[in-house]
Order: structure tokens, then sequence, then C-alpha cells
């Protein structure tokens, strides 16, 4: 059998990207995966179909509580449980720091919108059938955060602001909902479509890091993994930066 042979994942924003290489890998490894998107629904429906093992497609905002609701709903219909949860689905757009007025209310709503409300409620939703996950050793969360929420660091104040609540909400969701496992995954900047034009973010980061490079989609999808595999690790920020963080 499959190392993941009979856990259902859910993988949030998984058209592309980390999200993407993420539901792929646990593909591979044996698991059903519900790829997800808000609005890129070809490209989520190529990535599902493209998969070696049980999938389907649910498009849904994170973001509107309904279709939270029915993302979960598609899942049990489909499958009839759920094992992992991991929220990758975010949204961000580059701020200055230095520019308060550039750091709209709109930019900060919708920021804290997906990032910090949407994967709130999805978990809150989803934490009775997590709890009742007996495979793999249980019910497991993973959030995708990011070193900004670590360090006074990030694409804008708003973004840093709520990858901080993320890994806040990790540690607390850890404590009191055990055996639910919840973890979470930080990396630094990632080389994937959404920061294909960040070449001076890029450039800082092969600058500074040991590592010499951002990270990449695989990086990120390998950290998710190991967390899957200890049964034993809850509460863990798991910062992926090529030592940027502890080094620098």
């Amino acid at each position: 059998m499959a190392e993941l042979s009979g856990v259902v994942a859910i993988v949030t924003g998984s058209s592309s990207g980390i999200g993407e290489r993420t539901a792929q890998r646990l593909s591979e490894l044996g698991a059903a995966v519900v790829v997800n998107s808000s609005s890129s629904v070809a490209a989520g429906e190529a990535v599902a179909s493209a998969l070696p093992g049980e999938s389907i497609y649910v498009q849904a905002d994170i973001a509107d509580a309904d279709q939270c609701r029915r993302l979960l709903d598609a899942t049990v219909d489909r499958f009839g449980k759920l094992d992992l949860l991991v929220n990758n689905a975010g949204w961000t757009t580059l701020v200055d720091h230095r520019d308060l007025d550039a750091l709209t209310e709109e930019i900060f709503r919708k920021t804290f919108e997906v990032n910090v409300f949407g994967t709130w409620n999805l978990t809150k939703m989803a934490m009775p059938l997590l709890r009742e996950s007996q495979a793999a050793g249980g019910g497991h969360v993973v959030n995708v955060t990011s070193i900004a929420g670590v360090r006074p660091v990030g694409s804008s104040i708003a973004y840093s602001m709520s990858k901080a609540a993320l890994n806040q909400m990790t540690r607390l969701l850890a404590k009191s909902h055990g055996p639910v496992r919840v973890n979470a995954v930080a990396p630094g900047l990632v080389a994937t479509p959404w920061t294909s034009d960040w070449d001076a973010q890029h450039e800082g980061v092969k600058r500074m890091a040991p590592l010499k490079r951002s990270a990449t989609p695989d990086d990120c999808a390998e950290a998710v993994l190991a967390l899957v595999r200890n049964h034993y690790v809850t509460g863990e920020i798991f910062v992926v930066d090529g030592g940027l963080t502890q080094l620098s």
C-alpha cells in the first residue's frame, strides 16, 4: 500500500504554486486529494485531472463561509470523510511598508478576509470531521503561513499581520484541539507564478539567505509532508527560508 493510502486531503489554493505541488505529492503518496481554487477553474480542473490518484476539483472562495461549507460537503459526498486540511489559499499585493496611505482599507480587508477569516472559518467547520479521522494517526491541519508572520517583513504590513495571526491560530488550536494535530509551514519568498515579476525581492533573498535562492514549491510541499509524516508534532511553525530568518 502507498504511504498515504486511505487519507483524504483538501488543499486550498491548489491550482498553482505551493498548493499544486503539495496536491501532487500527496497524490503520489496515495492520498485522495480535493483540489481547490477561488477563480482559476480551468487550471484547478487540469491539476486535479493530472493527479495520479483519486481526486476532484471544487471551486470555492474560502473568504465566503457558505463556499467553505460547500467545499467540505463536496469532499464528504465524494470520499466520506476528511483526514488532512492544508490551508494554502491566501492573497497579497505589494505595498511599501513606509507608505501607509497605499495600504488602503480595501487591501487591508481583503488580505484578512482571505488569509485569516477564510482559513479560520474553513478550519472551524472542518474540525468535527478531523476529530473523527482515524487515518494516518488522526486528523491534521497544516497552515501555509510565512516568515512574514515571525519577522517584520513581507509584501505588505497587512500581509505580515495576517500571517502572524495564522501562526498564533496554529498554536492555539494545537493546544486546545488535540489529538487533532495543527502545524504550519512558514516559507520565505517562494518562486511561483504569483511572484514571477518580483525581481528585486528574489535578488534580495539570493543576496542575504545562506542558501542563496528563493524557496520553490517543492521545498514547501516537502515541508508539509514532513509534518504529515510525524504524528508526534503539533503546534510547530516550520520555517522554510534557506536560513534567512535565523542565520542572516
